[in-house]
């Protein structure tokens, strides 16, 4: 989606939630709000910026869907292929939500980029003449030869 087409915070709050209100209200339904009473969270977030509770509503969610922030460390550590350090998983365990998913999202990517450079290519079609590999061998040869004889030259 190019720059001129992207939607400002305010007008995609206003088309996917129906308001501010109403995002909030998701938010507060789907956050863990800890201590804090789900009345005074909801006061807090209704003065943050629309494009911060998207980002924070798309984290919400997909940390619900992963199963919580611990199932979230044990994924993204097996993810990374370092499920079996007890140090490294605790370590992970103090990082924020957001920073997990964009760990995972990376490692992802990650392995399904080693899959697809893994995978063999596809054999050529026997439906090519033998006679184009030999014609690209002679001018690889020619230029050898060049490259000799220009070398005996500067010497």
């Amino acid at each position: 989606m190019s720059a001129a087409l992207k939607k400002s915070p305010l007008s995609r709050v206003k088309d996917e939630f129906g308001g501010k209100d109403k995002l909030v209200d998701k938010i507060v339904g789907v956050l863990d709000a800890g201590d804090e009473s789900k009345d005074d969270l909801r006061k807090r977030l209704l003065g943050v910026g629309n494009g911060k509770l998207i980002r924070l509503h798309l984290v919400a969610t997909r940390t619900k869907e992963a199963g919580g922030h611990d199932k979230l460390v044990t994924t993204t550590a097996d993810k990374l292929k370092r499920g079996k350090d007890k140090d490294y998983v605790a370590k992970l365990g103090e990082f924020s939500n957001a920073r997990l998913l964009d760990m995972l999202s990376v490692a992802e990517r990650a392995l399904a980029s080693a899959e697809k450079a893994a995978k063999p290519k596809a054999p050529r079609s026997a439906a090519k003449p033998a006679a184009k590999p030999a014609a690209k061998a002679a001018p690889a040869a020619k230029k050898k030869s060049a490259g000799k004889s220009s070398k005996g030259k500067s010497k």
